[in-house]
């Protein structure tokens, strides 16, 4: 069976589509686990969580979301600009299975009484056009640039692991899932021919990281 090629239109509409699926509440819903729930939908609430803690993990719960939403606009960018159909299917892969981890945290952070991030659209937008840019450098950059994203969700996400409280089983269950999934997809996008990026890219991609961190932590 043939693949259907689509137009530049059409194209055109998938990604705002995302877009907009990604950055409206509520539209985007986990498809890895029974009935759409998340890694922990058995385990225990912490209702007895401090409101200081409880603040602190929403806190920590709306940077995830964030990044997530980050990451969907980074690979739906990187798709646009990929020459290798198979490199550009596997970006799309990619951000479909980021859609979970979407859809966990906006469910998280739900729970904890609190809203996503009003900057979202910003962030969706600059990491868009960051995505498509690699993608425009090349296959090996756009790959390379994949694992260095990667690595350091997973470096944030042992960070938070660490601040939240051991009683909180739901927040844990997720970004020990969370981690499991980022560190495949920085080593699949290695494993597929990924470029050592430059220090000062890497640098400023951290530097990149702080600013989204520290903002919405607190919007």
């Amino acid at each position: 069976m043939t693949e259907r090629r689509l137009s530049p239109l059409d194209k055109l509409l998938a990604r705002a589509d995302n877009a907009l699926r990604t950055l409206t509440p509520g539209t985007i819903q986990a498809e890895r686990t029974p009935a759409h729930a998340s890694p922990a939908p058995d385990a225990p609430e912490a209702s007895s969580l401090p409101s200081d803690k409880r603040r602190h993990v929403l806190g920590l719960m709306r940077i995830n979301h964030t990044g997530e939403v980050c990451a969907q606009a980074l690979y739906q960018g990187q798709a646009s600009t990929a020459s290798l159909p198979h490199i550009r299917h596997a970006m799309e892969e990619s951000a479909r299975e980021e859609e979970d981890h979407l859809a966990w945290c906006e469910e998280r952070i739900q729970e904890l009484g609190g809203v996503p991030s009003k900057l979202n659209p910003l962030f969706y937008a600059m990491s868009y056009a960051v995505g498509a840019t690699a993608g425009l450098i090349g296959d090996r950059w756009s790959l390379g640039f994949v694992t260095e994203t990667e690595n350091q969700v997973v470096k944030h996400l042992e960070s938070h692991l660490y601040q939240i409280p051991e009683s909180d089983l739901r927040t844990r269950a997720i970004l020990e899932q969370m981690k499991t999934d980022e560190l495949k997809h920085a080593v699949t996008a290695k494993d597929a021919g990924g470029a050592d990026l430059p220090p000062p890219v890497r640098h400023a991609m951290t530097l990149m990281s702080k600013v989204m961190t520290f903002t919405t932590y607190r919007i």
